[in-house]
């Protein structure tokens, strides 16, 4: 089995190799752009091979990019795209639906890369060579020194791990280059023979996790806290787009990128502490739980209370903290599933009685109309 991981690894620059890595990141963003144009004149199209033909060259002389960075931009921009017209044939279906009544605008013009991110392939673009890392600019290769999280520079030196595609990617407020870089390594396989521990774990606001194994062990980790710092990030956020200023949408940028660092640390605390070797985890299934738990009453129409509580509902990144999850299961020799979440705190672990009388008013109680069989409604989840 392989697991994929992205090393992150902070570039050490003088000021000449970071000006020459500000010029290709800064061309191969223009060239996105430049790009873009072409398809969308060109019928919005999504075909790389297409767009390659139309534009090679310009890419190749108007913005200097290297042979295989040229190749690179037409493939990013299908793909934008495709994902594009996705959501357009979407959204007419949730139209004819009557699911929304908005048209879907992301084609109305073409889309703008403002990101200073540049794609790199291993071998083509980028190389470990002797403890520093080659990577190609517009002026040619330069050798750079790098730091890392220890266990991704051990995998690096060891040599263990197979190398895929990375990105220079630019910190505006620390003005510091990183390489990411996709590292695939190899993982026993694991056999049922091996699995000593079998768990499930249901996520929420109120509580982040609850996890509950075969043998009645039961965790909870309180979401108190993340509701409060949630509400914080919200109603700064709320007074500073009253605002306006182009300071406050600066401050803006800045805590969009604060909560989001937040939130994916708690999550990652939150995965290490629930992962154990050799454990069958079972995670919830949450596609589309947006549509199947949307509120009756939204926007104006729903009281103050009840928009808190749709704000509050909407807040955390559980998907990320299944993939968190999952890949620490994986590298700790254990396996996460997903499991049909439909029913489970309304169905009795006993005697498998279901009814939505068996959690009063939604509640944290559970109590089995059926058997009488009584506990907290996390844990029968």
């Amino acid at each position: 089995m392989k697991q994929v991981l992205t090393a992150k690894l902070k570039l050490i620059t003088n000021p000449d190799r970071a000006n020459l890595l500000r010029e290709v990141s800064l061309a191969y963003r223009e060239a996105l752009n430049y790009t873009s144009r072409i398809a969308f004149e060109n019928k919005k199209t999504s075909s790389s091979s297409r767009l390659q033909k139309l534009v090679y060259r310009d890419l190749r002389s108007l913005y200097g990019l290297p042979a295989q960075m040229a190749c690179n931009v037409p493939r990013q921009v299908a793909a934008t795209y495709s994902g594009l017209w996705t959501k357009v044939l979407q959204n007419a279906e949730h139209l004819k639906l009557g699911i929304t009544k908005k048209r879907f605008k992301g084609l109305d013009k073409a889309p703008k890369y403002s990101s200073r991110t540049c794609p790199l392939n291993y071998g083509r673009d980028y190389s470990f060579v002797k403890g520093k890392v080659s990577v190609i600019t517009l002026q040619g290769r330069i050798k750079v020194e790098y730091q890392g999280y220890h266990k991704h520079l051990d995998l690096v030196l060891s040599g263990k791990a197979t190398y895929g595609a990375a990105k220079i990617w630019y910190n505006k407020s620390t003005k510091t280059y990183y390489l990411l870089v996709s590292i695939e390594v190899e993982v026993p396989e694991l056999n049922s023979t091996d699995i000593k521990r079998v768990m499930g774990v249901d996520v929420g606001r109120r509580y982040l996790a609850v996890v509950t194994d075969t043998k009645n062990q039961t965790q909870f980790f309180s979401g108190k806290s993340t509701v409060h710092k949630a509400g914080h990030y919200q109603r700064v956020r709320k007074r500073l787009q009253q605002k306006g200023t182009r300071s406050a949408k600066r401050r803006l940028k800045a805590i969009a990128g604060r909560e989001r660092r937040f939130t994916a640390d708690v999550n990652h605390c939150l995965a290490k502490q629930i992962v154990t070797p050799n454990t069958l985890i079972g995670l919830e299934s949450l596609t589309n739980i947006r549509e199947r738990t949307k509120p009756k009453n939204q926007g104006k129409k729903a009281s103050k209370k009840q928009r808190k509580a749709n704000r509050n509902q909407a807040k955390w990144a559980f998907a990320e903290l299944h993939s968190f999850i999952d890949y620490k299961a994986i590298m700790s020799g254990s396996i996460a599933v997903k499991v049909d979440a439909d029913y489970t705190s309304r169905s009795c672990p006993k005697c498998g009685h279901t009814h939505e009388d068996n959690r009063p008013g939604k509640g944290l109680v559970f109590h089995c109309m059926s058997c009488g069989f009584t506990l907290h409604a996390d844990s029968v989840a």
